[in-house]
């Protein structure tokens, strides 16, 4: 039987001939930092006093033993970071140069001293660069010129760490007869019943020896000779369970078990769980161009997809239980599908084993971004290396529904300028458009592969053509107003998105000791993007009165403006169903501390995004659009049960006055979306009026529904507060309040709007409590918020079990309470929520040690009129 041996201890890392103790897994920063050799990079302008770590070479070593019983050992390299020279007893083993590929080496008989001599990642990836010519990139650092994590060189949301090290597990493998060296299962659904081919290759020391498999799966066994190097076996499992995405069904998990025997001695295991289901991807061409829909087990899906960068820019420091608290925010926050971005890696066997106990779908990115990459040798051979490799490692999880071939070159190849500037040279067409589709082709004929993101399909459409295929949308951000998503529906959007800071208490302890400000030294280092406190400026004035040397309000109108913005694309897309079908937010999570894109920052905080995406990707939205014919309301129905239940519209002054009112009809078939036009007399007529929808019924399974607000300004859509599941609605009868504040509030799950006998009353915003019955709210105003005279807000504070209560007296737009800013370990159960006068909402808060009402009011944000 084989016999593992982890090499995880007694590892040293030589620094100017000293040793210091290393930690395997890990790199040469970690090492030094728990050395106390270098400062912790994340913190201040740390990262430049640790630029030259990258520059330098390294090299770790620890003792083996010698021979064992066993006919072979194998010292087998699960993740080596990235050009290393491996030698054993001064006797070289082999050198290596891609992170994403693991490696094997014979040393059998051998023991004493193991070397591994790490060179600086940028001598190698010069070097390339001297022999194969200068490539275009996005950006300055030679990451096109190795098979490495390519924004560990930095990227617009991420520091410039160019790691080094023993990235994955060690280990020593010994064995006799035969090994495993490879299985291949194929899963599939016939008719019914599930199917599990293993086609597996095995690795001899007896050529001569007879050898057999052995598989199980559900009950099912079968047995397969082994001719030679392989063999294949196949299992038909009856009537198997069908694994879906969250919210389709359930996720059931086989474990298959395969054995390699010799006669009646079992010499090696393999062990993986599966999920039967079928996965296509539609890319018919249509009457709006080429159309891209995610379907499994034969359900067409809107994908509510986010963009996934590695979670550390030390990836050896990521745990099983971090990818699962990372992952189980996005499933949270109704999210379905997860895309691994191509600046990074193929993730660990914990990322995906947690997906696919989520029912979370897959997009892996092929690990290439924004960059020509050369077609030459050495990086050829790595590529295709490294993708056989990749490909059939990760064939296993069911959550894994589509192969893509790189992020934004194809794009980059037409609009960046690079056709001329290569004049010829390779630049990795034939990788996306050769290479890759052959090696899915032939290792997982299961899964849709496509040549990029964007790809509009062929050369015959330009690649970001929004009609055709994945679109990538970034003239909103980088020059455009958010309300410009609603001039154009793509067929699938893969990324577009919008910054903001990250949490107050993220900001404290990444900047020790400096007075916070959007141009401070440590405010500008740790945002990375190109003029990016330009855009954030600029993004702000369309809609706000900007504030000068208010830092804390600065802080909080930037992060609700991220919301508002990515709630004005995906708002507008879904509406837009079936013709678009998906959109990926950029981005879910962040590598360090850092003003960015994120809905989850650097210390793993939710920002006011997050919970807005839990609105956004609840199976039933309310939102506001304009048409042709004027504007309507869209009752967007992702759930598998008829949403049937009326519709409550009034136009309201901001004062709280109700100016018209009209009920309708609300009936939206499962997933369809009904589309309502409204009555012309509830228009709202200027900056002091708005409209609010309600409906008042229907179930909502697994949401998270979340209330808040959606695109301002022009003729904008808005989404309002909205009671979240397990909410109620009662009458208010409390005394008026006679403060006022500059404060917000929000309300997430197991909250409670209510309404009293004032201005508003019959709001209409319903849910029975303790049931999974929900209202939603939609909330229209036809011109920015700079323009609309708010009256000054006032509002209640007063402690709840487990969380505050905010009563409002007059409207209050868009609350948001900073729970961070309570006690750095407290986080809010919901985000911003709009509350009409007498409203009322119970804002849920973990981890507050110390609760009182006055500290809870000054954690509490608002908008406010401009003064």
């Amino acid at each position: 039987m084989l016999e593992a041996t982890p090499l995880g201890d007694g590892w040293i890392l030589r620094h100017d001939s000293e040793p210091i103790p290393t930690t395997v897994p890990g790199c040469v920063h970690t090492d030094l930092m728990a050395a106390g050799v270098i400062p912790d990079p994340f913190l201040g302008l740390g990262e430049t006093e640790v630029a030259w770590v990258a520059r330098r070479d390294w090299t770790y070593e620890r003792e083996i033993g010698g021979p064992s019983g066993q006919e072979q050992t194998d010292l087998v390299f699960d993740g080596l970071d990235t050009v290393a020279e491996i030698s054993l007893d001064g006797r070289p083993l082999g050198t290596v140069r891609n992170m994403h590929r693991s490696y094997r080496f014979d040393v059998t008989g051998l023991s004493g001293r193991l070397s591994v001599r790490f060179l600086s990642a940028y001598a190698e990836a010069e070097a390339v660069r001297g022999r194969v010519g200068e490539r275009p990139a996005a950006y300055a650092e030679p990451y096109q010129y190795l098979r490495k994590m390519a924004c560990s060189f930095g990227w617009d949301w991420g520091p410039t760490l160019v790691t080094a090290g023993i990235w994955r597990p060690v280990r020593l493998e010994r064995w006799s007869t035969a090994r495993i060296a490879r299985v291949r299962p194929l899963v599939t659904v016939e008719e019914g019943t599930g199917v599990v081919e293993l086609a597996v290759e095995v690795e001899r020391t007896r050529v001569e020896a007879p050898l057999a498999v052995e598989a199980t799966v559900a009950g099912v066994r079968a047995r397969a000779e082994i001719e030679g190097a392989g063999g294949v076996v196949r299992l038909r499992v009856p009537d198997a369970r069908l694994w879906w995405p969250r919210g389709y069904g359930e996720q059931p998990l086989y474990e298959v078990e395969l054995k390699l025997l010799h006669g009646e001695d079992t010499l090696d295991v393999w062990r993986r769980r599966v999920g039967f289901r079928t996965v296509e991807l539609d890319r018919r061409p249509d009457a709006h161009g080429t159309g891209f829909t995610f379907v499994v087990n034969g359900e067409r899906l809107f994908a509510r997809g986010v963009n996934w960068i590695p979670d550390d820019v030390f990836p050896s420091r990521i745990t099983r239980e971090r990818y699962r608290e990372r992952l189980g925010q996005a499933a949270g926050a109704g999210v379905d599908l997860v895309r691994i971005w191509g600046g990074g890696i193929y993730e660990s066997e914990d990322f995906y084993d947690a997906c696919d106990e989520l029912g979370l779908l897959v997009w892996q990115d092929f690990p290439f971004a924004c960059a020509a990459y050369p077609e030459e040798q050495p990086l050829r051979g790595e590529v295709e290396a490294e993708a056989r490799e990749n490909v059939v490692r990760l064939m296993p999880h069911p959550s894994l529904v589509l192969w893509n071939g790189n992020n934004e070159n194809l794009w980059g190849f037409r609009d960046w300028e690079w056709e001329p500037r290569l004049a010829g040279d390779s630049w990795g067409e034939g990788y996306y458009l050769g290479v890759l589709p052959r090696v899915v082709a032939e290792l997982d004929p299961t899964r849709p592969y496509t040549a990029g993101s964007p790809w509009s399909g062929s050369w015959e459409h330009h690649p970001n053509d929004p009609a055709h295929g994945t679109h990538h949308s970034w003239e909103v951000w980088n020059r455009e107003d958010y309300a410009d998503y609603r001039l154009s529906v793509p067929r699938f959007v893969a990324e577009f998105g919008w910054q903001a800071p990250p949490a107050y208490t993220t900001l404290r302890r990444a900047l020790p000791g400096e007075e916070l400000a959007p141009d401070s030294p440590g405010m500008l280092h740790h945002q990375k993007a190109d003029d990016g406190n330009g855009k954030l400026e600029r993004g702000l004035e369309r809609h706000f009165a900007v504030p000068d040397g208010d830092f804390d309000r600065w802080h909080y109108l930037t992060q609700l403006n991220q919301a508002r913005a990515v709630a004005a694309g995906i708002e507008h897309w879904r509406s837009h169903w079936p013709v678009c079908a998906g959109t990926i937010v950029w981005q879910l999570n962040d590598c360090w501390p850092v003003t960015s894109w994120a809905a989850v920052d650097g210390d793993g905080r939710e920002k006011p995004l997050y919970h807005e995406l839990r609105r956004l990707y609840a199976d039933r939205l309310l939102t506001f659009q304009e048409g042709d014919g004027g504007l309507a309301l869209a009752a967007v129905n992702q759930g598998r049960e008829e949403w049937r239940g009326t519709l409550t519209l009034r136009r309201m002054s901001v004062e709280g006055e109700v100016l018209g009112r009209a009920e309708v009809e609300l009936v939206a078939g499962a997933r369809t979306v009904a589309r309502v036009d409204v009555p012309r007399e509830l228009t709202p007529l200027g900056p002091k009026e708005f409209l609010v929808a309600d409906a008042d019924s229907g179930a909502v399974a697994d949401t998270g529904a979340d209330g808040g607000s959606g695109a301002d300004g022009g003729s904008g859509a808005d989404g309002g507060s909205g009671a979240g599941a397990d909410s109620g609605v009662v009458a208010d009868t409390g005394a008026d309040a006679d403060t006022g504040a500059d404060g917000g509030s929000g309300a997430g799950a197991d909250a409670g709007v209510v309404a009293d006998s004032g201005v508003v009353a019959d709001s209409g915003v319903v849910a029975d409590a303790g049931t999974d019955a929900a209202g939603l709210r939609a909330l229209h105003f036809p011109v920015p918020d700079r323009e609309v005279p708010y009256p000054a807000p006032r509002f209640e504070v007063a402690l709840a079990p487990g969380g505050i209560t905010v009563t409002a007296r007059t409207l209050v737009r868009d609350l948001l309470l900073q729970a961070d800013r309570l006690d750095p370990g407290a986080r809010a159960d919901r985000g911003r929520v709009t509350l009409l006068p007498g409203e009322q909402v119970t804002i849920g808060v973990r981890g507050w040690k110390t609760p009182d009402a006055e500290t809870a009011r000054s954690a509490l944000y608002c908008v406010e009129t401009a003064r």
